[in-house]
């Protein structure tokens, strides 16, 4: 394989995280489902973040967040997402450039403002999620440079941001580019509602063999592939992709890459803070180990190592030295 720019270029959703706590009373008010993610338009989102009180925000986007993680720990990465030319928009540029991350998408004008994540955080450390994806859904093909896709070792792929058409054919001709430069296509399902509304979409991508490393838990796995349990669906999923992983919350995770299987247990943690994030530093931290060859059993450490580590805390960015936390398992 050529020596490569990037270890990791993801696309996804540029949004900016604000972040409340209230309670089940709250959550139903507002008809939300806890642990969820719903999609809400701009009157909405003003009207549920004036409902919230005081909050904290912080630039966000899961795959936006994952690459945040690969920066931390270590790794060179990239990101493609569109953003509006607005204060938001300003704040998330700066914060993703600030962690060392490649980000070269320009804000646009007319197309309304940079997206947000509205997130209640209930005493059971669940987030649920109501995402305005303003600016991010505009995302066009043009915003993609094959030659950028061909000099990442990796594409990563936000499953939120396969809803709107043209983010859709952004990441098409993403992919694409990837296969033409042998490139690795990672691509994670993102939410229950994703797989709801695009199974069929999904299920081609696979059988294509458009993706070679799907992430999923343990929800959007039984979905997509219409079983029971997991080990029936990692049976059904797993010969159409390399490697398929799934999250399993505090049972940890497990992935299979062919006649391969690896499990890992969660790590301990002191306290459960803030769920936020969980699944997109647990991929931070599988890619680290896949764009390094660690295999199957170092990845997946990785990446409870990472996941352990922003569920201690609100918010979906790493707040420690994730290289120093993982430096056992690197070196």
């Amino acid at each position: 394989m050529p020596d490569r720019r990037l270890d990791v270029l993801a696309i996804g959703n540029a949004i900016v995280d604000v972040i409340a706590n209230a309670d089940d009373a709250f959550l139903a008010a507002h008809g939300m489902h806890k642990g969820a993610m719903q999609l809400i338009d701009e009157v909405q989102a003003a009207k549920l973040y004036e409902a919230m009180g005081a909050a904290r925000e912080a630039s966000g986007g899961s795959a936006a967040n994952t690459v945040a993680g690969l920066a931390s720990l270590g790794l060179k990465a990239g990101f493609i997402g569109q953003l509006a030319s607005d204060q938001l928009g300003a704040i998330f540029s700066h914060d993703i450039r600030s962690l060392g991350v490649a980000f070269d998408t320009p804000p646009r004008d007319g197309i309304g403002a940079t997206g947000s994540c509205l997130i209640v955080v209930t005493p059971d450390a669940q987030r649920t999620m109501n995402t305005f994806l303003g600016a991010a859904q505009v995302l066009e093909a043009d915003a993609v440079d094959p030659g950028a896709v061909a000099q990442a070792a990796i594409l990563y792929l936000e499953g939120y941001l396969w809803d709107p058409e043209g983010p859709r054919r952004a990441m098409y001709k993403a992919m694409d580019a990837a296969r033409d430069a042998g490139t690795k296509v990672a691509f994670t399902l993102s939410d229950s509602f994703v797989v709801d509304r695009h199974r069929a979409d999904l299920l081609s991508l696979l059988e294509q063999r458009r993706i070679d490393i799907l992430f999923g838990n343990e929800i959007e796995i039984l979905q997509l592939a219409g079983a029971t349990d997991v080990e029936r669906a990692v049976t059904a999923i797993a010969p159409q992709v390399q490697t398929v992983v799934v999250t399993m919350s505090e049972k940890g995770a497990l992935a299979v890459r062919g006649s391969q299987r690896a499990q890992v247990r969660a790590q301990p943690i002191s306290a459960l803070v803030d769920t936020t994030g969980a699944g997109d530093l647990f991929a931070a931290g599988f890619l680290a180990g896949e764009a390094r060859g660690l295999g199957l059993d170092k990845s997946l450490k990785l990446g409870a190592i990472c996941a352990a580590e922003v569920i201690q805390h609100y918010g979906a960015r790493p707040e420690a030295d994730l290289r120093a936390l993982a430096k056992s398992v690197l070196d």
